[in-house]
């Protein structure tokens, strides 16, 4: 595959990182060893566009994984960071942002009684388990092959040998101590879940899940396996936690748990509360968030956590994500986008398909809908290597990953979504021409 843009200063920039860092990277996917050619290096952002060191202008469809549902450099975003810093950037001490943002949740959330910041999403669902283990007194938790809820040892674990088995670390570092306290079962099974309680709930702690799985595929869940999810925990004492560190605030200002209308005991955020800056956060019930310390004894700390400037650009984020009508016209734009291909894809009989929820999408590389992990074949991931390559010649950019979601913003105009809606049918019937899986 030829490259018809410039890519060499992101080249040389990449040889050196890799002389600095581990892959060159400092999180895996960002080395592109999905995709072809040296990762690009980011210079500037701003509305629906990205600029890379060689100069390309390409209209963005990552958002940086997710947290940009406004855009880059939005304009109140970018003034509340700049208001905020010229008074310091850190104190250690709670500030005045904290409260505003709690309340500008708790108020806005029926199913948030109280939470806690923290400064990753990875750290909300490490500390989200801790008080699920220290609220129950039990030890084990249920997980699903498919959902990923950050490295955190007890959930970098994929499935044992049978139906009712404990998991397996998925990496390296991970002991088998560790791993014996995850059981982990396929997606939509509720069956499995059942005998899993059946046998182990005096030693179970609490269910994760993404009630949205968008971290391997945007795998959409039957709703009655989500209620039946919470009658289950409620019949024998465990906990249910939902991960919505992609769907929170990005599929509706309460998340996927506001769209189901299910209430978890506990719920995990991150990327769009920290409006583009680091963030994470976790929170549910009072009864529960009222055992970590101080009032408690499940210890969680954190130097950074409840960052004044992250908060402050998190402030600024929400309000504009309150606006009246907000979520309905993001659904509706994403909505025809995936339509306009998902025409195409039909007409040309390509078996493939758009899938999205709110302003998420993800191709799916099946005619059939994929609900588990093990449905995604992984030859076809072929396919995206190509689409990834043609789209950014024509100055799209896609997460490096076929596994990964895609994202629309606020920023993106019907315009650019129409462009990039036919340039995207253009390289997916390439893909399926050129390629045989």
């Amino acid at each position: 595959m030829l490259n018809r843009i410039p890519r060499e200063r992101s080249a040389k920039l990449f040889e050196h990182a890799k002389t600095l860092f581990p892959g060159g990277v400092n999180s895996p996917v960002r080395a592109f060893k999905s995709v072809s050619g040296p990762p690009l290096f980011i210079t500037k952002g701003d509305g629906a566009y990205i600029w890379d060191e060689d100069g390309n202008k390409l209209l963005d469809f990552c958002g940086s994984w997710g947290p940009l549902i406004l855009g880059h450099n939005n304009p109140k975003i970018k003034e509340a960071i700049i208001q905020t810093v010229e008074n310091g950037t850190s104190f250690g001490t709670p500030t005045k942002f904290g409260n505003e943002i709690g309340e500008l949740i708790i108020k806005n959330h029926r199913y948030i009684e109280m939470l806690r910041f923290v400064t990753s999403g990875t750290e909300a669902v490490m500390s989200a388990i801790r008080l699920a283990r220290g609220y129950t007194k039990k030890h084990k938790i249920i997980k699903f092959e498919g959902c990923y809820h950050g490295h955190v040892d007890s959930l970098m674990v994929k499935a044992g040998s049978g139906l009712v088995t404990f998991g397996v670390g998925s990496s390296a570092g991970i002991t088998p101590n560790i791993a014996s306290d995850t059981i982990v079962l396929a997606l939509n099974d509720l069956q499995g879940v059942m005998d899993v309680l059946a046998a182990h709930s005096e030693e179970i702690a609490a269910i994760i899940i993404e009630p949205i799985p968008a971290n391997n595929g945007l795998l959409l869940q039957d709703h009655s396996f989500l209620t039946w999810l919470r009658k289950l925990c409620d019949d024998y004492g465990v906990l249910l936690i939902f991960d919505e560190v992609i769907s929170g605030f990005r599929v509706g200002f309460e998340g996927a748990a506001g769209l189901y209308a299910i209430e978890p005991d506990l719920i995990t955020f991150g990327k769009i509360i920290g409006g583009g800056l680091p963030v994470g956060a976790y929170g549910g019930k009072k009864e529960i968030m009222k055992h970590i310390a101080p009032d408690g004894p499940v210890y969680q700390a954190g130097t950074l956590s409840a960052n004044p400037v992250t908060l402050s650009a998190g402030i600024a984020a929400l309000k504009q994500l309150l606006e009246e009508g907000f979520y309905e016209k993001m659904a509706e734009k994403t909505s025809h986008f995936v339509a306009k291909i998902n025409h195409f894809l039909e007409s040309k009989a390509i078996p493939a398909h758009m899938v999205s929820v709110g302003s998420i999408f993800w191709l799916a590389f099946s005619e059939q809908r994929i609900i588990t992990a093990d449905q995604i074949d992984p030859k076809k991931m072929d396919y995206f290597k190509i689409i990834h390559h043609e789209l950014l010649q024509r100055l799209i950019y896609f997460g490096p990953s076929g596994y990964e979601v895609g994202f629309v913003s606020d920023a993106h105009t019907a315009e650019q979504l129409d462009w990039a809606a036919s340039q995207i049918c253009e390289v997916i019937e390439l893909a399926y021409q050129t390629t045989q899986v």
